[in-house]
Parts: structure tokens; sequence; C-alpha cells
């Protein structure tokens, strides 16, 4: 999984794997809806990821009632580490086994936080996460920069995920989730628009 976050809005991507061809690839996900203006990405146990963005939802309706505002991108991912960290110090539990990228346009702007088993979170401008990890970040390093168009974003969203999984020898199923500054709503991209924008960066990419 993976996030990027510029001025005009936030990113997250995922690569969607299919264990078997019998398998109902729509049930295979990675990439969440928290609030109108709040994505996740997940990579680990889905089980204990779909328990943590259930209590994310909470969260962010509570503040809503409470507060009659959206929650803060930080906020939220603060209140998630705090739970992910409280499972880590007792006897008789075991601690989640998900890492998740929050991403989100508030008050403050494009935000985007990673957070770790341990309960640990940080601040990113983009960020990978699980497998692959390595090559994509080094792909990142080389190509955004801070005032890169959401259009160029999710171009270079897919193509880190399908780098990593071409590397590995895997079929290229990959899922684009968007939060637009402009609108802050989230927006998943279709398999046809995904499939454009690939079509795009091979022919970029052509000699």
């Amino acid at each position: 999984i993976l996030g990027i976050a510029c001025s005009e809005g936030v990113v997250l991507g995922a690569e969607e794997t299919i264990e078997t061809k019998l398998e109902d690839p729509d049930f295979s996900w990675k990439l969440y809806k928290v609030d109108d203006h709040v994505g996740a990405a997940i990579v680990g146990l889905s089980s204990d990821a779909r328990i943590l963005i259930d209590q994310a939802r909470v969260y962010a309706q509570s503040n809503r009632l409470m507060y009659d505002e959206a929650i803060d991108v930080e906020v939220i991912t603060k209140r998630i580490g705090d739970l992910k960290q409280l499972y880590t110090q007792h006897a008789g539990v075991r601690p989640f086994g998900v890492s998740i990228i929050f991403g989100g346009v508030d008050k403050m702007g494009s935000r985007l936080f990673a957070t770790h088993p341990s309960g640990s979170y940080h601040g990113y401008k983009a960020v990978a996460v699980g497998v692959g990890r390595e090559q994509v970040t080094d792909i990142l390093k080389k190509e955004y920069h801070e005032d890169m168009k959401l259009d160029e974003a999710i171009k270079l969203a897919i193509k880190c995920l399908v780098k990593g999984l071409e590397a590995r020898g895997e079929p290229t199923r990959v899922k684009i989730t968007v939060i637009p500054s402009e609108t802050k709503r989230l927006r998943s991209l279709g398999d046809e628009e995904i499939e454009k924008y690939r079509r795009g960066l091979e022919g970029s990419e052509a000699p």
C-alpha cells in the first residue's frame, strides 16, 4: 500500500491480491472510507484492520456530533495509534497485526500518516508500506515533488504499484482512492479509469 500527498489532495493505492481465481475480487479490500474526507489503506491482518477501521469511523462520526465539524486526520490517526499501543501493554491480548496509512484533507490541508502495529505513527509526504516497499520508496524519492498536481500523484501511485508487482512477477491489479482538496470528498477510481492511466504510463515510457 502507498499514500501520496500533494497540494491538490491525497492519493491512496493498494495492490489487490487474489489468492484463487474462484475468489470474488470485489471482496479483497485494502482501501477503506473512514469519513467523507478521510481514507485508509491497510496491510496485514484484514480482520484486525476491520475492527480498527470501524473504530475510526466511530471517532469520525462522534466528532461531527460533538463539535459539528470534520475530524482532523492526525487526530483520528493518534486515536487509532493509542488503541494499538494499549494492546501491547497487557497480558492475555496480542497487538493488532496491521499497519494503516490514513490520508485525507482537513483544515490543515492534505495530510498523510502511517501507523505501526506498536501504535507509533509518523507524518509523510509520500509513503509505502508492505511487501516491495523498498523498490516503491526508491521511485517515490526520485519522482515525488511537493508541487505536483493530483493527476501526477495518481499516475505516480499507479506506476509504483505496477512496478512493484511486475518485479515480483505477479498480476497487476491495483486499486486507487483519491481525496481532492477542492471537494474534500473521497472517491474511488474505477478499473477503466485506472487502466486509462496505466496505458498513459506505458506510452510515456516508450523509447
